[in-house]
């Protein structure tokens, strides 16, 4: 099981309190935004370069609900 508190953090003073991935600024709304939107993973490394690809790996892991 993946370890999300590796990638994800919560801060209060942060993008308010969204879960962000950890170090940065960018929220996982927006990333999850991006890739249904239909972005690949690398086209938003491109976007966001100090992205690795490690991040994605919680949000392949997701199962579309149904």
């Amino acid at each position: 099981m993946i370890d999300y508190k590796k990638f994800i953090s919560i801060e209060a003073g942060k993008r308010s309190g969204k879960p962000c991935i950890r170090n940065s600024r960018i929220a996982v709304y927006d990333i999850l935004r991006m890739l249904a939107n239909g972005m690949k993973p690398e086209e938003i490394i491109a976007d966001f370069p100090e992205l690795l690809k490690m991040i994605f790996s919680p949000a392949f892991h997701l199962q579309p609900i149904k």
